[in-house]
């Protein structure tokens, strides 16, 4: 297959089916909106592998090109700045496209399962593809602003899915508040891209790669205040201090959404930006040390969040924070193949448990509170065999997908000095946060007896189960392809040296120490929600300050309602309510409805209905024409000193 035009069906595919199914589908069949919702993502992912099997070397024109750009169009020309409509195919892109389309194409699946009674089904599966065009353009892009086209676009896909349910003020709500929080940070993205047009006369990936290399001792300075401005998009798309406040409420979308935004998507658009743009962040030490910091601080921060939370979704949202914590923290060491890694299985298992949480709503009747649950292992075998597959992983048990994945950021933390031993360890306690709180909502959802009335248990449809199953078995095997193989591939890509341990012992140490950790979290969750179940409303009564903090999110969106929101509102209120619209606009409609009625007065002057009147400004009308036609105004002008030229003299 021609490389051009295949790495252009990549992105045109879903969006054609976006076309089919917004334009037509409310008068097509719901077959035929099933399958074109289907298909397009199915051709995409069928499209993906095709390259994967050329570029990984299996076909041998292929064997030799770790870096294609396809398509080269024109777009912006101006001076010596050409920006086109160009996409690039290498391993770091390949990898997401597989995560992106693969997993998206299983969402697509449950999907159908699970929307099958929803109002507004067509519009659901095209805003579900045209998530996947914009965020396939996003990892093809092979420029910063073909890439904020991207990046632009997944935003709009999610306020579309995030407030699909718009009747719903929640809803609604939550659509806006993803919107805006992103746009924040997404003016940081520009500055940043501003600031590389204007040292680097060019957006392309290359062409900065290449001018960087040509100088090596360009460091620090204007590329950290440029990583800094990249690093604040980063935060806002991926859901990281201090911009993390969206991703929990953007729980009130359907549960496929919530899958994909967090485990195939949106979410990990910051991540890959990072570790695409590595060779800024590279030249850059203290804005790297910055990334690692902010991963580490959220890892933590949003565990704690996850530990009190009984929404089963919102357990779900807050672990997603954590993990891209990871993955920062990854990048912030600038270990990028570790981050990917992780953002590859984080892909497998999170869109598992998003996938199961969807499951257990939909038998239970819509029902999303963990404490009105239990006892459902006896009811759903395969949702739980498969939940508890993601929860092994997530929490870093061997040999799941999750322990590859986050072991490798750990370690690659550790070797980073006495700094690096202090992220290591907040990672390390984060992963026994992780753990209790993962097994705190297996234990509450699946185990003990039954706390609600689950009478109402509705059958979970094959085409919900399929997907389970298959992310069940990447969940338990996603990992075992190992750091080192894995780091070699991205190495091209990366710049990365193959990942190979300094001292394999220290490494199976902190493994081990890893394991017991998560375990230790098990241990505890076993404790307090099986055995001991009365424990945590005791402990929450002892130390109802400390509950209350946690409970409440630490009141950050109360905080920033109150400096932020609010302020916002009154100064919005006082400048378009009271300038503007008062002193302008109802300023400018007083001044022309003053006009209106001092004309209306004259006019009704000489509409007075007397004839008399009439015959009075007849005569006087008369006689001005008259007297325009007889007076010699020339000569009298003359007389004045005044005199007439013609235009041109």
């Amino acid at each position: 297959m021609n490389e051009p035009l295949y790495l252009w069906l990549i992105p045109l595919l879903p969006f054609t089916g976006f076309v089919l199914n917004g334009v037509f589908g409310r008068w097509f069949p719901k077959w035929l909106v099933t399958t074109i919702g289907l298909l397009a993502p199915a051709a995409a992912f069928g499209v993906v592998l095709n390259a994967a099997r050329g570029l990984i070397g299996f076909a041998p024109a292929f064997a030799s090109l770790p870096y294609v750009e396809a398509c080269p169009v024109g777009w912006i020309s101006v001076g010596t700045l050409h920006v086109g409509f160009s996409f690039v195919l290498d391993q770091l892109s390949l990898v997401m496209l597989l995560v992106v389309t693969g997993v998206g194409f299983l969402i697509h699946i449950y999907s159908v399962g699970y929307m099958g009674h929803e109002e507004g089904y067509a519009r659901y599966f095209s805003f579900l593809n045209l998530f996947l065009f914009f965020m396939t353009t996003l990892v093809l892009a092979g420029n910063l602003l073909l890439m904020f086209v991207g990046w632009e676009g997944v935003g709009l896909a999610s306020y579309l899915l995030i407030g699909f349910f718009f009747k719903r003020k929640s809803a609604a709500d939550a659509g806006k508040k993803a919107f805006i929080v992103n746009r924040i940070g997404d003016f940081g993205f520009l500055i940043g891209i501003f600031l590389l047009l204007a040292n680097f006369d060019t957006l392309t990936f290359s062409e900065i790669a290449d001018k960087l290399a040509s100088n090596p001792g360009w460091t620090g300075g204007v590329l950290t205040v440029i990583c800094l401005c990249l690093l604040a998009g980063a935060t806002g798309k991926s859901a990281q201090l201090p911009l993390y406040i969206w991703l929990p409420d953007a729980m009130e979308g359907p549960t496929p959404v919530s899958a994909l935004i967090h485990a195939a998507t949106m979410v990990t658009a910051g991540v890959y930006m990072i570790a695409r743009t590595h060779f800024l962040f590279d030249r850059a030490p203290f804005a790297l040390g910055v990334v690692a910091v902010v991963g580490a601080a959220t890892a933590f921060f949003a565990a704690t969040m996850g530990l009190m939370q009984n929404d089963i979704k919102r357990v779900l949202a807050y672990s997603t924070i954590s993990q891209l914590g990871y993955m920062f923290l990854g990048c912030g060491v600038a270990a990028y193949s570790a981050a990917i890694f992780h953002l590859m299985t984080h892909a497998f298992f999170k869109a598992l448990l998003f996938l199961a949480a969807g499951s257990v709503i939909h038998a239970v009747g819509g029902e999303q509170d963990m404490r009105k649950m239990g006892g459902l292992w006896k009811k759903m075998p395969v949702t739980f065999a498969t939940m508890t597959a993601a929860v092994l992983a997530i929490s870093g048990f061997f040999p799941f997908a999750g322990f590859f994945s986050k072991d490798a950021i750990l370690y690659a933390a550790y070797l980073q000095g006495s700094f690096g031993k202090v992220l290591w360890f907040v990672g390390v306690f984060t992963a026994l946060l992780t753990a209790l709180y993962m097994f705190r909502l297996w234990y509450m959802t699946f185990l003990g007896e039954p706390r609600g009335e689950h009478g109402h248990h509705h059958a979970t449809p094959a085409s919900m189960l399929v997907p389970l199953v298959i992310l069940g078995v990447l969940s338990i095997c996603g990992g075992w392809i190992g750091i080192e193989r894995f780091g070699a591939f991205l190495a091209p890509a990366t710049g990365e040296l193959h990942f190979h341990p300094t001292t394999p012992h220290l490494e199976l140490i902190l493994s081990i120490v890893a394991i017991l950790v998560a375990l230790e979290g098990w241990l505890i969750a076993d404790k307090y929600y099986r055995r001991k179940p009365e424990r945590p409303r005791q402990l929450a009564a002892a130390l109802p300050g400390v509950y209350n903090l946690v409970a409440n999110k630490y009141y950050v969106d109360e905080f920033y309602g109150a400096t932020v929101v609010k302020p916002l509102l009154a100064g919005s209120r006082y400048v378009l309510g009271w300038i503007i619209d008062v002193g302008i606009l109802g300023g400018a409609a007083w001044l022309l409805a003053g006009l209106a009625t001092l004309g209306g007065a004259i006019l009704q002057r000489w509409q007075s209905g007397n004839l008399r009147s009439y015959a009075a400004w007849l005569a006087a009308g008369a006689a001005a024409v008259l007297l325009f036609i007889v007076v010699p105004w020339g000569a009298v002008m003359a007389s004045l000193g005044i005199h007439l030229t013609m235009a041109g003299h």
